[in-house]
């Protein structure tokens, strides 16, 4: 999945206080690095389908997040991989207030349709048509449209960190095309490794589709080190 860009356009939907005070506790129950996180190094090891990379890895916030893997020239598209996947790991985990992110956005209740991903949230005003759905205080859905795509995350499984936080380790992403077709979906396995009280990236394989055939391709973490704080 791509690195997308959410704007923030005009609505004459009126907020919904449940709405937003439903998806905040959800927000705030999810694992991300803190504020003070001074960022971190570490090997990368990068297996694409048996054939394996070697690089490193450092990411200091979401826009500074540098990767490096000794590739030959024709598996360039192999490193702009890897640096979409890491870079939207320092995305995903970054620190920031729910009101700079989701909460910034008119929220409404999608229909009341007992689903058993639970209530969905509707997102109006992020250029993206974005929904989500919750249950037991836990984001467990994502859907969003991109231009001629759309795609749906289903959570499937997640840990709970030692500070009570909810990390997520094993998620699928499907993709459609504008008149509702499945054209992809990728199926991902993460398991986290702990330093310091710090969750950091430690292993990802990702499972997807590629001309008739799967594709397996593992990003692992080694040697992980916390850099001085700034």
């Amino acid at each position: 999945m791509e690195l997308y860009q959410r704007t923030q356009t005009e609505t004459t939907v009126q907020d919904d206080p449940a709405a937003k005070e439903l998806l905040r506790r959800a927000y705030e129950k999810t694992s991300r690095w803190g504020k003070e996180f001074p960022g971190f190094t570490a090997d990368l090891i990068v297996n694409d389908n048996g054939k394996e990379y070697k690089g490193k890895v450092k990411i200091k916030s979401p826009k500074e997040a540098e990767v490096t893997l000794e590739v030959p020239a024709d598996q360039e598209p192999l490193l702009k991989w890897a640096q979409n996947q890491i870079g939207m790991m320092a995305v995903h985990r970054a620190s920031r207030p729910f009101d700079e992110s989701d909460g910034k956005y008119t929220l409404t209740f999608g229909p009341d349709d007992h689903h058993p991903l639970g209530q969905q949230i509707m997102i109006h005003g992020d250029g993206m048509n974005s929904r989500y759905r919750i249950k037991d205080n836990r984001i467990q859905q994502i859907s969003r449209s991109m231009g001629k795509m759309s795609f749906t995350i289903n959570v499937e499984e997640a840990m709970t960190t030692s500070d009570g936080k909810h990390l997520t380790t094993r998620y699928t992403v499907f993709y459609f095309s504008p008149d509702g077709q499945l054209t992809q979906a990728e199926a991902f396995t993460d398991r986290p490794f702990e330093l310091k009280g710090v969750y950091l990236p430690g292993y990802r394989r990702i499972i997807s589709n590629e001309k008739g055939g799967a594709i397996v391709r593992i990003l692992e973490f080694k040697n992980h080190q916390l850099m001085p704080p700034a």
